[in-house]
């Protein structure tokens, strides 16, 4: 028989366990490891992270067959007076939904999600699948990811770029720019978090807490990799990226003014595509981007090709899909007014926002 249980310290039902133990988180990251569905932010990490560091209430479904894991959900309940009330896999990720090896896993977990969201009284469910998992659900399919296997010959992944990129990679060089990577010997979490919050700040984003980026990088140990690139002994550019199975995921990146003109953020993209080559790496994930955009164009001009995401949604008490993306026109005023924010200012009030906005 199918049995659903979670993993939240709270039970959402009789079947669930109000304590965690160490075995049920390793047989969950078990899972994920091997299930081709699963991705980096179905790990039980994520669940320590924005329930301590953020606030947001988990709800970590998994079902079981004769005590075999089939099937994975990481909920999280997030409330708001801003922005509403939802339940959502996974706020702050790209990726997020179902992952399971079984259509009975699957569909048992989201009709147990349906569930627990009209329980909650949420406005909406939100899950970021990658494909459609769901029939006849709302969707909105307003972003793409941008994944591409990458060729174990250097000059063939520079030589899939349009030519201009190739260019601009290549001014980057020349411009003799620096990699040090965070270690111990060469802590560089603060520099990086000051220069993500600058760029984002300039963006007319809020930037998320250091609390929740620090916690990041220690839940998930040597598979969040935090790099920064100095010209003239100067930082210009840094990144938090994670490591998964053969993929790297590039995820949290900014720049300093300067490093526009230095070309500081396409060094520091090519030299982690080189460098995972080195690791054997043989997936590059370069995120999600809004279609048509900016940054979509510019991903494409990496040679990568847009896929299309589908996030799908069981509205509960929500007449319509949900809109609260900062390319929304209606924040348009707002996005002007935060980037004329003194930086300390943004960082102070920053997290009170994006904790919301993931």
């Amino acid at each position: 028989m199918l049995v659903i249980s979670t993993l939240s310290d709270t039970p959402s039902s009789p079947s669930s366990q109000t304590h965690v133990p160490d075995s049920v988180c390793q047989r969950w990251d078990q899972f994920v490891e091997h299930c081709p569905e699963a991705t980096f932010f179905h790990r039980s990490g994520w669940k320590n992270v924005i329930a301590q560091s953020v606030g947001h209430r988990p709800y970590y479904l998994y079902a079981e067959l004769d005590g075999k894991i089939e099937g994975v959900l990481p909920l999280f309940e997030i409330k708001s007076w801003l922005f509403g009330h939802s339940l959502v896999s996974t706020p702050f990720c790209v990726y997020g939904g179902v992952a399971a090896t079984s259509d009975d896993a699957r569909q048992a977990l989201l009709e147990h999600a349906k569930q627990l969201a009209e329980k909650l009284q949420v406005d909406y469910l939100e899950l970021r699948h990658r494909q459609p998992q769901t029939d006849g659900w709302p969707n909105k399919r307003k972003h793409s990811a941008f994944r591409r296997q990458l060729d174990t010959d250097v000059e063939k992944n520079m030589l899939a770029m349009k030519r201009k990129q190739r260019a601009v990679i290549r001014q980057g060089i020349k411009n003799q720019h620096r990699i040090e990577l965070n270690s111990p010997a060469t802590p560089h979490f603060d520099t990086f978090y000051e220069t993500y919050s600058t760029s984002v700040r300039n963006l007319g984003t809020p930037v998320f807490s250091r609390c929740f980026l620090k916690a990041l990088e220690t839940e998930f140990g040597d598979d969040c990799e935090i790099v920064t690139v100095l010209q003239d002994d100067q930082p210009r550019s840094s990144l938090m990226s994670f490591y998964f199975r053969n993929e790297v995921l590039p995820y949290y990146g900014g720049g300093l003014p300067e490093s526009r003109q230095l070309k500081s953020m396409d060094f520091m993209y090519w030299d982690q595509l080189c460098r995972a080559l080195e690791r054997g790496i043989e997936i590059y994930d370069f995120g999600r981007s809004k279609n048509d955009s900016g940054p979509y164009n510019y991903k494409r001009h990496w040679g990568f090709e847009p896929e299309p995401l589908c996030y799908e949604y069981h509205l509960v008490k929500a007449d319509a899909v949900p809109d609260i993306s900062p390319n929304n026109p209606k924040y348009k005023y707002f996005i002007a007014a935060w980037q004329r924010l003194p930086l300390k200012v943004s960082q102070l009030l920053g997290p009170m926002l994006s904790k919301y906005l993931g």
